[in-house]
């Protein structure tokens, strides 16, 4: 009798360490680095995808060019780039599964949003709008405005037609009235190798070239339209590196203005703008407007974006950027390759933008999750 209830007892260990053991022989662990415009949105969806698949991802932000260093030296699997990395090694393909809005942010003593044109934008982080009660500020802030709002559920969710475009609820003309503070505008920006700053700028050049004239590019001193070593702009326009640092320093700097992606503003307490796109209308940063605005853009068999800055689309977000992961085709092996297309898959899967809607990250649909889908059955061991 004792020796049956021994047998029991081992043969439940066993089932027990059998049942386990699959889970623990599965598990991959997935490091990566670069682009700080997917992180809060990583951030938010690592769980569940360690839910689903038992495996984990650590992700550092330290920029795009971070991302395009670690994918340059192997020192990570899954990198991120805002911009496209020309220089790749043969073999690693770019997968843009990352959308959401980079946000004109600033901190003036209220959350009242402004509303500013890419004209405007472009003088202020130029250098040639340096004062809040600028004329070209008050002329965008004193008028009536047109506002696409779409239609979303009951959670806040986006809701798309059958090809992917957010469907439109209605228009609205306000009247707007601002007075402005008369002080010194102070503009904080990206000092870091940053893709927020290649796309950023890029959009300036492409919607205002008479004002920002040169061609976007990851270093914001190398984009400057004018002089940045100007005796007139040191103090006044400073950098710092990364969405957390910049967006911190304009929250601590009174009368400051800055862009990053727009989950930053809420956590630092920043007022947000609205902004006027070819249509003439002025639209906030939200999912649907970057869904909007990348309805205008094409997107390459290999990934590559080419945005249209001169989309006429009512409800687009003219900052709308897409980040890419940087992956290398041959993975090392089965598991981590299973688990390198699990993770990018998890990413594309609407449940993980709309897991923290108020992020205002867009789910890719279409063309770009066709072409995603595409690319991600490339990676192999």
């Amino acid at each position: 009798m004792k020796l049956s209830k021994s047998i029991k007892v081992i043969g439940a260990v066993i089932a027990v360490a059998v049942l386990a053991a699959p889970s623990a022989v599965a598990a991959v662990s997935l490091t990566g680095a670069g682009a700080t415009f997917p992180g809060p949105i990583i951030e938010a969806c690592k769980a569940g995808y360690n839910k689903e698949t038992g495996n984990t991802f650590t992700y550092g932000l330290g920029g795009s060019g971070a991302g395009r260093t670690a994918s340059d030296k192997q020192t990570s699997l899954v990198n991120f780039s805002d911009t496209p990395h020309t220089a790749a090694r043969d073999g690693v393909i770019h997968i843009p599964v990352v959308a959401g809005p980079i946000a004109v942010m600033y901190k003036i003593g209220n959350d009242k949003p402004l509303y500013l044109s890419p004209a405007t934008i472009a003088g202020i982080f130029g250098g040639t709008i340096t004062k809040w009660n600028d004329s070209k500020i008050v002329s965008d802030n004193n008028r009536s405005v047109k506002e696409t709002i779409f239609k979303t559920d009951g959670k806040g969710q986006d809701i798309k037609d059958k090809s992917g475009k957010p469907i439109v609820l209605r228009e609205i003309t306000r009247k707007i009235r601002y007075t402005l503070p008369n002080k010194p505008i102070k503009v904080i920006y990206r000092s870091d190798s940053s893709g927020t700053n290649g796309n950023f700028t890029a959009a300036l050049n492409g919607t205002a070239p008479e004002v920002w004239t040169k061609a976007g590019n990851n270093s914001f001193t190398t984009t400057f339209p004018g002089n940045i070593n100007d005796i007139a702009n040191l103090g006044r326009i400073v950098g710092a590196s990364g969405s957390a640092a910049v967006t911190a320093l304009a929250a601590k700097t009174p009368y400051s203005i800055t862009y990053a992606e727009s989950s930053y503003a809420k956590s630092n307490g920043l007022a947000i703008a609205n902004v006027k796109n070819e249509a003439g209308n002025w639209q906030a940063p939200t999912s649907s407007g970057v869904s909007a605005f990348l309805g205008a853009a094409t997107v390459s068999e290999k990934g590559i974006v080419t945005y249209s800055y001169k989309t006429t689309d009512p409800g687009a977000y003219i900052f709308g950027s897409i980040s890419y992961a940087l992956i290398d085709t041959k993975q090392k092996d089965a598991e981590t390759a299973k688990a390198v297309k699990d993770l990018l898959s998890y990413l594309l899967d609407p449940k993980c933008p709309n897991s923290k809607p108020e992020l205002e990250y867009t789910t890719i649909t279409g063309k770009f999750r066709e072409v995603d889908l595409a690319l991600i059955a490339k990676i192999t061991p």
